[in-house]
């Protein structure tokens, strides 16, 4: 699994002539730390920066608080038709995502959102993850309802059970719903790649492949770029994998 990432960054600090040498040179002679300034003036990285943090602040609002109250709804209101919907929602998991790939563009074309944030941003607000879902209220179902009635009592409604007492009892299961989305939502590229055409648009994954020409790729300035979008995440899952272990191990346990 290291290797892959270690040839990367020694790629990355490589030239042309030191990249095409047989065999391969794992520690480069001499350091070519220039690699990681002159990739910010071959390419736009901080518009390629600011256009995936704007997909990823959607993937998390909508993961954290769209999904969660959607899940909310499912473990702890009970209406008709209420676990039947639920099978619903979880049958979607098993559609392939390319299948809906064609439906998904021809109606966003229809509705003149191609070449915008707008499908990339709206859907993710609106709740589209149900596998987010999923976790969320497996986990919510391990919080006695006690708590529920003791804060109707108190004259909290629906709203205020859902931000006020059962948010702060599933940060577990939120901080892994909110890695998974900032992963997804940063390395995102098939999906940008069918709805965007202006280059002004592109986020990261769109941005490092720019890199590769028809006729000759820049391989030492695309594996710095590479590491340079690959730190974010693997420096969050460090931190986070504590509650991502947590959220994941403590789904769906009573008691």
């Amino acid at each position: 699994m290291l290797i892959p990432l270690l040839w990367t960054v020694s790629t990355s600090l490589k030239t042309l002539q030191q990249i095409a040498v047989w065999p391969p040179e794992w520690i480069p002679r001499p350091v070519m730390w220039s690699n990681y300034i002159e990739v910010f003036h071959v390419a736009p990285i901080a518009l390629y920066l600011r256009n995936t943090m704007v997909i990823v602040i959607a993937d998390v609002l909508g993961a954290v608080i769209t999904c969660s109250f959607v899940a909310y709804g499912f473990s702890r209101t009970n209406f008709p038709g209420r676990d039947a919907l639920f099978m619903l929602l979880l049958s979607t998991l098993m559609m392939p995502y390319v299948v809906r790939l064609v439906p998904l563009y021809v109606i966003y074309n229809q509705i003149g959102w191609i070449n915008t944030f707008l499908p990339l941003v709206v859907p993710p607000l609106l709740g589209r993850n149900p596998f987010f879902i999923f976790l969320l209220r497996q986990f919510m179902a391990t919080i006695p309802t006690e708590l529920d009635d003791a804060a109707k009592i108190d004259g909290c409604g629906y709203i205020g059970i859902w931000w006020r007492i059962l948010l702060p009892l599933i940060k577990p299961a939120l901080a892994t719903v909110t890695v998974f989305s900032v992963i997804y939502g940063w390395n995102d590229f098939l999906w940008p790649l069918i709805v965007l055409n202006d280059s002004e648009l592109f986020n990261l994954s769109l941005g490092l492949a720019t890199f590769r020409g028809l006729y000759s790729t820049q391989w030492s300035y695309l594996m710095a770029a590479s590491v340079v979008v690959l730190m974010p995440c693997l420096i969050l899952y460090f931190i986070a994998q504590r509650f991502i272990v947590e959220g994941i191990t403590l789904t769906g346990l009573k008691g």
